[in-house]
């Protein structure tokens, strides 16, 4: 994966007013007696990378639905560049900088991969783009699939190429609007280890001209790795926020996701799960295709 930068930004620079750039205050989502997501806060700031953890059904996706406008909260705000969006629809926050990715592959099977992307392009550039002479710019299109390592695919269809190949096709569509803030709803799936250290240094890449990246990811080694930030949902609510050291020692995390925590009796049984410690990675991963 190149290094080199998105074709069309050039790189954002950080929120002016000096805060984050997204900001989850309080919300709540109901489900008729159901509470999917309880009081959840959590911020992501630009240049940085986020984690969003937990077990399966802690909420993590539907804090995303919220976040890009596919859920209405039943309480509480999102804001977005310092501005109220929590009633604003999916497309205006598209075209207000958010881009995100899906559990669910979502590319048009019957286009080259290429062809995905500029379908991405035209869409947030506008449709009348692609018919003005040099409209599409295929250099920038073929620019991002080098980006993300997929310009050998480029001509292949899209329901033909390998699952982790796909998920960055859906990346380098997401990239293909430029936008500010990045949701990456577990983009890792079907990357063996060495395309998932290839991506964890795209993610780095991609924070470092400015954009906030918030991830929902179930490979706590990418987490752990490339995470400046990490929040942990169980049963709908944050329960730590911290650095990847300290989510990673964190009793309440030991607990939501191995059933004990090294503050417990130390009086385990032969079938006990064995402790947790600093040098081993302590929050197991996820099967590719589990619900969040």
């Amino acid at each position: 994966m190149s290094s080199s930068p998105v074709p069309q930004g050039g790189g954002h620079r950080a929120d002016a007013r000096g805060g984050p750039l997204l900001e989850v205050d309080h919300v709540v989502v109901q489900f008729g007696g159901v509470t999917a997501v309880n009081e959840a806060c959590f911020t992501a700031d630009p240049g940085t990378v986020t984690g969003l953890i937990g077990p399966n059904g802690a909420g993590k996706t539907t804090c995303f639905n919220v976040i890009s406008g596919l859920q209405r909260p039943t309480r509480g705000k999102v804001r977005f560049q310092g501005k109220d969006v929590t009633s604003m629809p999916v497309h205006r926050r598209s075209k207000r900088g958010m881009g995100r990715t899906f559990q669910r592959l979502e590319a048009f099977g019957s286009l080259s991969v290429r062809d995905n992307v500029r379908v991405a392009a035209d869409i947030h550039r506008g449709v009348l783009t692609g018919l003005l002479p040099g409209g599409g710019r295929g250099k920038d299109i073929d620019a991002l699939l080098e980006r993300v390592g997929i310009a050998a695919y480029a001509q292949e269809r899209a329901d033909s190429i390998p699952t982790g190949t796909a998920r960055l096709l859906e990346l380098a569509r997401c990239l293909a609007g430029d936008p500010k803030l990045l949701l990456l709803d577990e983009p890792s799936s079907g990357l063996d280890e060495t395309e998932t250290d290839a991506f964890g240094d795209l993610l780095r890449d991609l924070a470092s001209e400015g954009r906030a990246i918030l991830m929902v990811e179930h490979d706590m080694d990418l987490v752990m790795a490339v995470c400046d930030t990490i929040h942990v949902l169980d049963f709908g609510s944050i329960i730590a926020s911290g650095e990847p050291a300290a989510i990673r020692r964190d009793p309440a995390v030991q607990k939501a996701y191995l059933g004990y925590s090294d503050e417990d009796d130390e009086d385990h049984t032969a079938t006990d799960l064995p402790a947790v410690s600093d040098e081993t990675l302590v929050i197991p991963a996820v099967r590719e295709g589990a619900e969040a």
